[in-house]
């Protein structure tokens, strides 16, 4: 059977006349292309016309991750509400460098329409309050990892209801979350028995009773900072290297109470630590002052 040039051409100038939003949006735009652009770059197509703009909304309405931690000074709080108004399947929002505008009224919504949320990083949100980590943990039951990182608001009680409804929680970063004591994170320690990964940093109110409750509990932690906790003490590392056999990480840089006995057994298991052993430190330090090391036997 013979196909007409005339066909030939007609099929041709049809193929080339198909654009981008020809192809089937949910099936083949959302899930095999528009996955992989960073959020600045969707923000920008939805300006290029109403066709992209509905395109790039029914894709936030079905995206899994929503990252806002390299645009998040320069996107507007109105355009934030508007991205995920229709979301309700998001399994990880950073909300990183949004601190100048996002607060619980923007928050809220988001959260209480997305119970699979896994991962949450709020981190430097100084304009939220104690409501929004509440309705986290009331709403998100699944959650592995939580960011709060410098939120001063965070207190015993908002972080008791994460406790209680957050049982399955991996990663919590708490650095200079100084409203909080020992006894909020016992109750945490307590609670979330999976706990892998704890950051207690700059907190002047931990002490050797935190440390010692989360050694008890989380038997499958992994990585601890203790950064600048002045009152952590040898009494707690010690418990720590005898209940946590899989620790790999710990950063007790500023900890003065806590010295080389201690930390010694731990170093024995090839856990990564952020202070020198003391004849390291003295090296470094006679380095700096005669401008080259010494050669000094260690072996004897």
């Amino acid at each position: 059977m013979q196909v007409s040039k005339f066909s030939c051409e007609t099929r041709f100038a049809s193929l080339s006349r198909c654009h981008l939003l020809d192809l089937p949006w949910e099936d083949v735009l959302v899930p095999h292309i528009l996955c992989h652009l960073p959020l600045q770059h969707l923000v920008s197509l939805q300006r290029v016309s109403k066709q992209f703009h509905s395109l790039i909304q029914v894709y936030l309405a079905n995206c899994r991750t929503f990252d806002l931690s390299m645009i998040g000074p320069s996107i507007p709080k109105e355009a934030f509400v508007s991205m995920l108004k229709d979301n309700k399947v998001l399994h990880s929002l950073s909300l990183q460098n949004c601190s100048d505008w996002v607060t619980d009224k923007e928050l809220l919504p988001v959260i209480g329409q997305n119970q699979h949320l896994q991962r949450v990083e709020m981190s430097g949100c100084a304009c939220l309050t104690r409501h929004s980590l509440v309705a986290v943990s009331l709403s998100c039951t699944h959650l592995h990892h939580l960011g709060l990182a410098h939120c001063e608001w965070v207190d015993s009680l908002s972080l008791r209801s994460l406790a209680d409804h957050c049982g399955g929680l991996q990663s919590i970063d708490l650095t200079a979350c100084r409203q909080l004591k020992d006894d909020a994170i016992c109750y945490l320690a307590k609670k979330c028995l999976k706990l892998r990964s704890l950051s207690l940093a700059v907190n002047a109110n931990v002490t050797d009773e935190s440390v010692e409750e989360v050694a008890k509990n989380c038997r499958g932690l992994e990585q601890l900072d203790l950064t600048g906790c002045l009152r952590v003490r040898n009494q707690s590392i010690r418990t720590l290297a005898e209940y946590c056999p899989k620790l790999q990480s710990l950063k007790v840089n500023h900890c003065h109470n806590v010295t080389e006995s201690s930390l010694d057994p731990l170093r024995k298991r090839n856990v990564v630590i952020d202070v020198e052993p003391p004849l390291q430190r003295a090296l470094v330090l006679l380095q700096d002052v005669l401008g080259f090391a010494p050669f000094i036997n260690l072996q004897i």
